[in-house]
């Protein structure tokens, strides 16, 4: 099995905006870091240049989002090429992660947080990150 430890990093992506997250692999804790409100590829790649040059992580992962029955759309093509270009842009190991439901998770622990929607719009794609990162950490932590 491949040495998992350390720094990951991790992305809800959308077409607006991307949500990003962090944990330490050997603590199994994410945290929702940032979003990047961008939608053109120049602004987002330089935003996650930044990030990756900042907390150097070891790995990436990246939401992949399927309909309820789990068959692919639109979106979830645009996630692996997403993915495909963090990869070949940036020489880290990245991993898929299924991310259905997560944006609506993210949504309603803000909003039991009693956040207005305003607020909920800013952090959420954040949040949704922090969520299929911490899905990763617990499927990973069950394997070993």
């Amino acid at each position: 099995m491949p040495d998992r430890a350390g720094t990951i990093l991790a992305f809800d992506f959308g077409v607006k905006r991307i949500g990003v997250a962090i944990g330490e692999s050997l603590l199994g804790r994410a945290r929702a870091l940032t979003t990047i409100a961008a939608e053109d590829n120049d602004t987002r790649f330089a935003a996650i240049a930044k990030l990756i040059a900042e907390w150097q992580p070891k790995r990436l992962v990246v939401g992949l989002p399927r309909a309820l029955d789990g068959t692919e759309h639109d979106m979830t093509a645009r996630c692996r090429r997403f993915a495909h270009q963090l990869e070949g842009r940036f020489g880290l190991p990245v991993e898929l992660i299924d991310e259905r439901l997560s944006s609506s998770e993210a949504e309603a622990r803000l909003a039991d947080k009693g956040l207005a929607w305003q607020a909920r719009k800013k952090q959420v794609d954040a949040v949704a990150a922090e969520i299929i990162l911490q899905d990763y950490f617990d499927v990973s932590h069950q394997a070993t």
